[in-house]
């Protein structure tokens, strides 16, 4: 049980620098509400969206300092939303009487129970499974050496043998060795994206280890590797624009599609290193290419601007590549569109 504190009302919080958000005050919804009551299933976008025509600018109207961004307060069902058309503001508190009156309240929820930033079924596996791995990661992943009676391809229920599981850790997923992703700009070597493949339940300690599969997505075998689980955690990340300029490329679409729509996952060539956070939201563009117009025997060259056609929200950062969720899109999302920010 997590005990969360809601104050009357935001303290006074530090403003961003005008470099860092849109001069202009963002824009109310049509047929913004007054009041919202927070109810189970609702996302940060999904209430944003409610009072704002741009669900990233969240934090301006909560009046949000840079660590409350960082460290993001709880939203949990049964809450009440307020708007103040002057500013705009939005608040949390409860009805006092029969007017809007708010009210400090004193929480006692589980932390599952919070509201999330995007829909959790659309990232869960995301959340939790390696996915990104580096040569460092790699070179100290643990390693299936047999299967139990000599079979070649194993699956839930069975036992399987393995070497380097380090420490006292019971709880392991498993991997099939990934392939590179390469920046299409740079060419550098970006990261390996692994290819999960279920999960392992330590039954005996040595060397080797035995295991017993929990889980699996696909069927394990004989050189697939394994890194410790990663505990799931609430991903209640307030959405809004980087601070910095990002100029980042779609590498991948997850299950290799050429191309998807909203609500799917796609790897960008920008993580940490670029600034890029958990809760950032990127616009997309769409490059169209140049054409050749002639006339006569004169020929000519144009570079076609590109369209901006959605956003995305970012919600698991790596050192130098990163998952976003597309959010908004007009059109097919494709490998290669650019990615800055909104």
């Amino acid at each position: 049980m997590t005990r969360i504190i809601f104050p009357l009302l935001f303290a006074v919080a530090t403003l961003f620098s005008s470099t860092t958000l849109a001069q202009q005050p963002p824009t109310l919804a049509h047929n913004a509400p007054d009041t919202y009551t927070v109810v189970r299933g609702d996302t940060l976008w999904d209430i944003s969206g409610r009072f704002l025509q741009q669900p990233w600018r969240w934090p301006e109207v909560w009046r949000m300092n840079r660590e409350q961004i960082r460290n993001p307060h709880l939203i949990y069902p049964g809450q009440v939303i307020f708007l103040d058309r002057s500013g705009p503001w939005l608040s949390i508190g409860q009805r006092v009487g029969r007017d809007q009156r708010l009210s400090p309240q004193v929480y006692s929820e589980p932390v599952d129970a919070a509201i999330a930033s995007i829909p959790l079924q659309d990232i869960e596996a995301f959340l939790t499974r390696p996915l990104i791995v580096d040569e460092s990661q790699l070179a100290d992943a643990a390693t299936i050496i047999a299967t139990e009676t000599s079979r070649v391809l194993m699956g839930q229920g069975d036992t399987v043998f393995a070497k380097d599981v380090a420490g006292a850790f019971d709880n392991w997923q498993v991997f099939r060795q990934a392939k590179p992703l390469i920046d299409p700009v740079t060419n550098e070597l970006l990261a390996y994206e692994a290819e999960y493949l279920g999960s392992a339940r330590v039954t005996a300690h040595g060397t080797p280890a035995t295991l017993e599969i929990v889980s699996a997505v696909e069927e394990i075998g004989t050189g697939d590797r394994m890194m410790r689980s990663v505990h799931p955690q609430v991903f209640a990340y307030v959405p809004r624009a980087p601070e910095l300029a990002l100029d980042g490329r779609i590498i991948g679409i997850y299950r290799g599609v050429a191309e998807t729509g909203r609500h799917n996952v796609v790897t960008l060539n920008i993580g940490a290193r670029n600034g890029l956070e958990p809760g950032h939201v990127v616009a997309l563009y769409r490059n169209r290419g140049s054409v050749v117009y002639k006339e006569g025997a004169v020929s000519e060259t144009f570079d076609l601007p590109e369209h901006r056609y959605g956003v995305a929200f970012v919600f698991r950062v790596f050192e130098r590549v990163a998952y976003a969720l597309i959010m908004d899109s007009d059109g097919p999302v494709t490998v290669g569109d650019s990615t800055r920010r909104p």
